[in-house]
């Protein structure tokens, strides 16, 4: 069964990209199959794979806005296992063409369904908004995968987005549930950093996964390269987090499918 993550938090700069890409390759590392989704206009998992935007002949701007099938969309990475739906400079526009569209929350969901999806994982990477580009996302998506970085503005943005999550569920998509939390740019030499990670966990208990992602300049210089962080710098910090976390997030859907699969269809 393929999993669909919406990596997604309206804030920007707390690591949703680095998060999709370096999960999806940790992930890759165990010999699981993963399809990444930029939805960003901004293209950042794109180019961070190493794709030159100017050579991509069809993105998900086709398929969202122009209704192309996703298969004619996919391409390889440079990543084993590892294939990409890139964006394109056209989604920058594409809340306003959206709008007048049927189904317009539905689009990419109804692109899933009409694939024949032949990965472990289906991984969204949303723009830090709450429009129709992250609605689509999240509509598409079984879970989400929420970065939140280690800072006191965090908090309010998560308080925001957990209230957007209960309208969605409430409105379109009553599946949805939350794969775990991930807590990054971790500095433990600060207390607020701290005291951001327990107040994270108070509300949101064992949803916040281990490990807690570190500050490491290597994870900001991998995406210049177009790789990873498990292929840039291997043996470092960063790279070492997110293969304990993929593997751990990997174990917890895993878990959470057994004990779905065991307890029937709802009655």
């Amino acid at each position: 069964m393929v999993s669909v993550l919406a990596v997604a938090n309206q804030k920007g700069g707390v690591g949703k990209t680095t998060t999709a890409v370096n999960v999806a390759a940790g992930l890759a590392e165990m010999n699981r199959t993963v399809l990444l989704i930029d939805t960003d206009p901004q293209a950042n998992l794109t180019s961070g794979l190493g794709v030159d935007r100017r050579q991509v002949h069809t993105s998900v701007y086709d398929v969202l806005v122009l209704g192309r099938p996703l298969a004619e969309a996919i391409i390889p990475t440079e990543v084993d296992r590892v294939h990409l739906v890139p964006s394109d400079i056209a989604l920058a526009g594409s809340e306003v063409e959206l709008a007048g569209l049927s189904q317009r929350e539905h689009r990419l969901r109804q692109a899933l369904e009409s694939t024949d999806l032949a990965w472990d994982y289906v991984i969204i990477d949303c723009p830090p908004s709450l429009g129709l580009l992250t609605v689509n996302a999240v509509v598409a998506a079984g879970q989400l995968l929420i970065p939140v970085q280690c800072e006191f503005y965090a908090l309010e943005g998560l308080g925001l987005l957990t209230h957007t999550i209960a309208l969605l569920r409430r409105e379109l998509n009553p599946r949805l549930t939350i794969a775990g939390i991930v807590m990054t740019q971790f500095d433990g030499r600060l207390a607020l950093a701290h005291q951001v990670v327990d107040e994270v966990s108070t509300r949101f208990g064992d949803a916040v996964l281990r490990p807690l992602i570190p500050r490491n300049v290597r994870l900001s210089e991998a995406p210049s390269h177009g790789l990873p962080i498990t292929a840039y710098d291997p043996e470092c910090r960063g790279a070492q987090a997110y293969r304990e976390l993929a593997a751990n997030l990997d174990a917890r859907l895993r878990d959470l499918s057994s004990g779905l699969a065991s307890a029937g269809p709802p009655a």
